[in-house]
């Protein structure tokens, strides 16, 4: 097929020195692959390189302390990714005697990784025939040959599932996977794709159609939901409190100071009758409040609006225990996983105490 020889052609001669491509190990690949998910080569290969570095093995990555992983992975954002990554390799080490899984359905089957992934693995580490189809993939399928049907429905997916497998190079599945996501990372692009170069476009359907722009189809908008996050940076002495997030919401298992979340926007006024309502404070505990630190934080769906409300202890004790709260050093804070709005926090404290 000519869609296949020219994609592999042009990815010999294109193709990104990466350190992932150098191995056939299933686990340095999976890494490579985890870290990938949601996020562009650029941002995830210094990450990469840290956790083959620190985590070599799986045996390495089994036996670390959770609160390790996600200190590495800290910046990265989808922090469920390191911990189902975490979760699998002790799986891996302690249930499959260290040994990665070899098929399809096994490698599926471990946390947090979905039909492109398995495919992506097997396919790289064991040369298996599996098309791996993401968002790379849906653009490059979907303008070359100019398909309608949405890739967020159930037909869709089947219709660009097979195509890959039509089109993946029968003797080679490891080099065309590489070939057509690479294809769409560098050259078939979402945004302004430079089509006039492209060894392609004589063949391309929605380039001789002046339709690029319309290709991969989509059904549905994502809705976005706005939450707002009042933290209380509550000051003590030379201590201050945190407290470790949820497993199953946004930045799960990281640490941030005491969160009260709100409906709107809350001033002054609003935050101390929360923290009177939530018994943050006995009754003989004397504090001031500064005025917050604005900062918002845009995720795949939500947006966050947070108010940093700055807290100074001037008499009294804090029952933090029955709370949930740690106490810390006013300095350690950077010293655990926080997630970047936290950390965004710190550093224009930093700035503005400088």
């Amino acid at each position: 097929m000519g869609f296949t020889k020219d994609l592999i052609s042009w990815y010999l001669k294109n193709q990104r020195d990466l350190p992932w491509r150098k191995t056939k190990d299933p686990y340095l690949i999976w890494v490579s692959e985890i870290i990938l998910q949601q996020t562009r080569v650029k941002q995830g290969l210094p990450y990469y390189m840290a956790f083959s570095n620190t985590f070599p093995t799986v045996e390495k990555l089994a036996r670390a302390k959770e609160e390790t992983v996600l200190k590495l992975w800290q910046g990265l954002g989808y922090y469920s990714r390191a911990i189902n990554m975490h979760q699998s390799a002790k799986y891996i080490y302690f249930e499959l005697g260290g040994v990665f899984p070899k098929e399809y359905a096994d490698v599926k089957n471990l946390k947090g990784v979905g039909p492109y992934t398995a495919a992506a693995i097997c396919s790289f580490a064991y040369g298996a025939l599996h098309p791996v189809v993401d968002g790379n993939v849906f653009r490059v399928l979907g303008r070359h040959f100019a398909i309608h049907t949405s890739i967020d429905t159930t037909e869709g997916k089947k219709v660009f599932h097979q195509l890959a497998a039509d089109t993946m190079d029968k003797n080679d599945p490891d080099t065309y996977n590489q070939a057509i996501m690479e294809f769409g990372a560098l050259q078939c692009k979402p945004v302004s794709p430079n089509c006039p170069v492209c060894p392609m476009n004589n063949s391309c359907m929605a380039y001789s159609n002046n339709t690029i722009g319309e290709f991969p189809v989509k059904s549905k908008t994502i809705k976005l939901r706005t939450r707002y996050f009042n933290y209380l940076v509550i000051r003590q002495n030379n201590l201050t409190f945190v407290k470790k997030r949820v497993a199953k919401d946004i930045w799960g298992k990281l640490y941030e100071y005491p969160l009260i979340e709100t409906t709107s926007k809350a001033d002054k006024g609003q935050l101390k009758s929360l923290v009177k309502s939530n018994s943050i404070f006995s009754a003989s505990v004397n504090y001031s409040i500064n005025k917050p630190v604005l900062l918002d934080a845009q995720l795949t769906h939500q947006k966050i609006r947070a108010a940093f409300w700055e807290i100074t202890v001037n008499q009294g004790t804090i029952q933090y225990e029955k709370l949930g709260f740690q106490p810390i050093k006013n300095n350690k804070m950077s010293d655990y996983p926080i997630h970047r709005l936290i950390e965004r926090y710190l550093l224009t404290k930093k700035a503005s105490d400088s």
